[in-house]
Protein backbone atom coordinates (compact mmCIF):
# COMPACT_ATOMS: atom_id res chain seq x y z
CA UNK A 1 0.00 0.00 0.00
CA UNK A 2 0.87 3.33 -0.09
CA UNK A 3 3.11 5.58 2.39
CA UNK A 4 1.58 9.36 3.30
CA UNK A 5 4.39 10.81 3.04
CA UNK A 6 5.05 14.46 4.39
CA UNK A 7 8.97 15.96 4.13
CA UNK A 8 8.07 18.24 5.29
CA UNK A 9 4.71 19.06 6.32
CA UNK A 10 2.89 22.83 6.09
CA UNK A 11 1.74 21.80 9.52
CA UNK A 12 1.49 18.54 11.59
CA UNK A 13 -0.17 19.07 15.06
CA UNK A 14 -1.84 17.22 17.69
CA UNK A 15 -5.72 18.37 18.41
CA UNK A 16 -8.57 17.14 19.62
CA UNK A 17 -12.31 17.07 19.15
CA UNK A 18 -15.09 16.53 21.28
CA UNK A 19 -15.87 17.77 24.97
CA UNK A 20 -13.37 17.21 27.88
CA UNK A 21 -14.34 12.95 28.97
CA UNK A 22 -15.43 12.44 25.72
CA UNK A 23 -12.31 13.93 23.51
CA UNK A 24 -10.87 11.85 20.76
CA UNK A 25 -7.55 12.73 19.70
CA UNK A 26 -5.50 13.49 16.37
CA UNK A 27 -2.72 13.77 14.62
CA UNK A 28 -2.68 16.01 11.34
CA UNK A 29 -0.48 16.56 8.72
CA UNK A 30 -0.85 19.16 6.11
CA UNK A 31 0.96 20.48 2.95
CA UNK A 32 0.64 20.47 -0.93
CA UNK A 33 -2.86 20.92 -0.71
CA UNK A 34 -4.19 17.83 1.13
CA UNK A 35 -4.66 17.24 4.70
CA UNK A 36 -3.99 13.61 6.49
CA UNK A 37 -5.88 12.99 9.97
CA UNK A 38 -5.13 9.71 12.02
CA UNK A 39 -6.85 9.20 15.31
CA UNK A 40 -4.91 7.81 18.06
CA UNK A 41 -5.21 7.71 22.16
CA UNK A 42 -4.41 10.50 24.78
CA UNK A 43 -1.77 8.37 26.46
CA UNK A 44 -0.13 7.76 22.26
CA UNK A 45 -0.22 11.23 21.94
CA UNK A 46 1.59 11.95 25.59
CA UNK A 47 3.97 9.39 24.97
CA UNK A 48 4.99 10.46 21.51
CA UNK A 49 5.16 14.52 22.31
CA UNK A 50 7.60 12.60 25.59
CA UNK A 51 9.82 10.41 23.31
CA UNK A 52 10.04 13.16 20.46
CA UNK A 53 11.73 15.32 23.31
CA UNK A 54 14.05 12.86 24.56
CA UNK A 55 15.37 12.09 20.80
CA UNK A 56 15.82 15.35 19.67
CA UNK A 57 17.97 15.83 23.23
CA UNK A 58 19.88 12.46 22.79
CA UNK A 59 20.96 13.14 19.60
CA UNK A 60 21.50 16.91 19.92
CA UNK A 61 19.12 18.48 18.10
CA UNK A 62 18.88 21.76 18.75
CA UNK A 63 16.95 24.97 17.17
CA UNK A 64 17.72 28.22 16.71
CA UNK A 65 15.17 29.62 18.32
CA UNK A 66 11.26 29.55 19.44
CA UNK A 67 9.32 28.41 16.26
CA UNK A 68 5.91 30.63 16.44
CA UNK A 69 3.30 28.36 18.28
CA UNK A 70 0.27 26.89 16.43
CA UNK A 71 -2.49 27.26 18.11
CA UNK A 72 -5.31 26.65 15.66
CA UNK A 73 -8.01 24.06 15.61
CA UNK A 74 -7.44 21.19 13.27
CA UNK A 75 -8.72 21.32 10.36
CA UNK A 76 -12.12 20.31 9.38
CA UNK A 77 -13.19 18.68 8.09
CA UNK A 78 -12.16 15.74 9.42
CA UNK A 79 -11.62 12.32 7.82
CA UNK A 80 -10.26 9.88 10.33
CA UNK A 81 -7.25 7.79 7.58
CA UNK A 82 -6.60 5.36 9.77
CA UNK A 83 -6.38 4.65 13.58
CA UNK A 84 -2.82 4.32 14.67
CA UNK A 85 -1.28 1.39 15.95
CA UNK A 86 2.90 1.50 16.31
CA UNK A 87 4.55 4.47 16.59
CA UNK A 88 8.28 4.43 15.07
CA UNK A 89 10.84 7.85 15.58
CA UNK A 90 14.00 7.79 13.90
CA UNK A 91 16.74 10.44 13.77
CA UNK A 92 18.35 10.97 10.30
CA UNK A 93 21.66 12.41 11.29
CA UNK A 94 22.51 13.81 7.48
CA UNK A 95 19.45 16.21 7.54
CA UNK A 96 18.69 16.54 10.88
CA UNK A 97 15.08 15.50 10.59
CA UNK A 98 13.26 13.61 12.69
CA UNK A 99 11.41 10.98 11.19
CA UNK A 100 7.74 9.83 12.23
CA UNK A 101 6.41 6.60 11.21
CA UNK A 102 2.54 5.74 12.15
CA UNK A 103 1.16 3.01 11.56
CA UNK A 104 -2.69 1.66 11.64
CA UNK A 105 -3.81 -0.71 14.20
CA UNK A 106 -3.46 -4.56 13.63
CA UNK A 107 -0.51 -4.19 11.53
CA UNK A 108 2.94 -5.95 12.62
CA UNK A 109 5.54 -3.61 12.05
CA UNK A 110 9.67 -3.24 13.83
CA UNK A 111 11.94 -1.36 13.20
CA UNK A 112 13.31 -3.34 10.42
CA UNK A 113 10.17 -3.09 8.28
CA UNK A 114 9.74 -0.94 5.29
CA UNK A 115 6.53 0.60 5.59
CA UNK A 116 5.56 0.13 1.62
CA UNK A 117 5.34 -3.76 2.08
CA UNK A 118 2.68 -3.30 4.87
CA UNK A 119 -1.04 -3.77 3.28
CA UNK A 120 -2.50 -0.77 4.68
CA UNK A 121 -1.56 3.28 4.56
CA UNK A 122 0.59 4.39 6.93
CA UNK A 123 1.68 7.60 7.53
CA UNK A 124 5.24 9.66 7.55
CA UNK A 125 6.23 13.16 8.66
CA UNK A 126 9.81 14.37 8.24
CA UNK A 127 10.31 17.29 10.83
CA UNK A 128 12.82 19.89 11.49
CA UNK A 129 14.11 20.53 14.74
CA UNK A 130 12.53 23.32 15.41
CA UNK A 131 8.94 22.26 14.39
CA UNK A 132 9.58 18.85 16.09
CA UNK A 133 9.99 20.65 19.53
CA UNK A 134 6.91 22.63 18.41
CA UNK A 135 5.04 19.48 18.04
CA UNK A 136 5.76 17.91 21.22
CA UNK A 137 5.33 21.31 23.01
CA UNK A 138 1.86 21.21 21.56
CA UNK A 139 1.12 17.65 21.98
CA UNK A 140 1.67 18.21 25.94
CA UNK A 141 -0.56 20.87 26.22
CA UNK A 142 -3.49 19.25 23.87
CA UNK A 143 -3.05 16.47 26.84
CA UNK A 144 -3.36 18.18 29.55
CA UNK A 145 -6.29 20.77 28.33
CA UNK A 146 -8.17 17.53 29.78
CA UNK A 147 -10.19 16.92 32.66
CA UNK A 148 -7.47 18.15 35.79
CA UNK A 149 -7.05 14.83 38.04
CA UNK A 150 -8.44 13.70 41.47
CA UNK A 151 -6.21 15.22 44.07
CA UNK A 152 -6.68 11.70 45.81
CA UNK A 153 -6.38 8.99 43.41
CA UNK A 154 -5.76 10.70 40.37
CA UNK A 155 -8.59 9.65 37.67
CA UNK A 156 -10.09 12.05 35.79
CA UNK A 157 -12.76 14.55 37.66
CA UNK A 158 -16.10 15.33 35.74
CA UNK A 159 -17.28 18.22 36.46
CA UNK A 160 -19.93 16.51 38.59
CA UNK A 161 -17.05 14.72 40.07
CA UNK A 162 -16.89 11.18 41.14
CA UNK A 163 -16.76 7.90 42.83
CA UNK A 164 -13.22 7.71 44.52
CA UNK A 165 -12.08 4.89 45.15
CA UNK A 166 -9.62 6.42 48.04
CA UNK A 167 -12.84 7.43 49.77
CA UNK A 168 -14.05 3.55 49.80
CA UNK A 169 -16.70 4.72 47.09
CA UNK A 170 -17.88 8.31 48.57
CA UNK A 171 -18.19 11.42 45.80
CA UNK A 172 -15.81 14.13 46.13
Amino acid sequence: MAVIDYDPPERFVAGTVGPPGQRQFYLQASGGGRVTSVALEKGQVLILAERVEDLLDEYGGHDDGEQLPDNAPLDMPLDEEFTVGTMRLDWNPATQRLVLHLVPLGQEVDEDTDLAAIDAPCLRVSLDVRAAREFARRSAKVVAAGRPPCPFCGSPLDPAGHVCPRANGYKR
